[in-house]
């Protein structure tokens, strides 16, 4: 049976929360505890630092990176469930991914591509490096045809596995 929430425990929760947005380590923190039918929503402070715009109740969060520990979650389950295998190809599940073809080289144009050795498969996924076989800093030169398009498309990448090799499928 689910006890419902104390006022004293919602209590002790807004004021340490309220703790850190006064602190400034946050610039403000939305919580919410849920008991059965019993829930609480508590906003405190501002949307940014330096901001003026309160924390509201439904305030919208990048959460970013936070999606891949639930993601790979879920994801086992299937697995555990026997939904999902782990060396499974994704062409069913994404068909737009199937036979797809990679640059040949990365200092090449965007054009001169190979057919993938081999299907992505959902371990593959799991990593979540996003077929990055290395990193690109800004100053790095010249600008090859693959950086300026993710730059254009204001993509990130990561830094690489290091035990990615530099073939045609690592990037």
């Amino acid at each position: 049976m689910i006890r419902s929430t104390s006022q004293a425990g919602l209590d002790r929760l807004h004021d340490a929360m309220a703790a850190r947005v006064a602190n400034g380590e946050l610039p403000g923190i939305v919580t919410l505890v849920a008991r059965g039918e019993d829930v609480h929503v508590d906003a405190i402070g501002v949307m940014a630092f330096g901001g003026s715009e309160p924390m509201r109740r439904d305030t919208i969060f990048r959460i970013a990176s936070m999606t891949k520990p639930v993601l790979a979650t879920a994801t086992m389950i299937l697995v555990e469930e026997g939904t999902l295998a782990i060396e499974d190809p994704i062409d069913r599940l994404l068909p737009e991914l199937a036979d797809r073809r990679v640059l040949k080289g990365i200092d090449g144009p965007l054009d001169d591509t190979v057919p993938a050795r081999r299907p992505i498969t959902v371990e593959d996924l799991l990593t979540f490096r996003m077929g990055h076989g290395l990193i690109v800093e800004p100053a790095f030169q010249p600008p090859y045809p693959i950086i300026t398009a993710a730059d254009e498309l204001q993509l990130v990448m990561g830094p690489p596995d290091p035990r990615t090799p530099h073939d045609p499928d690592a990037w």
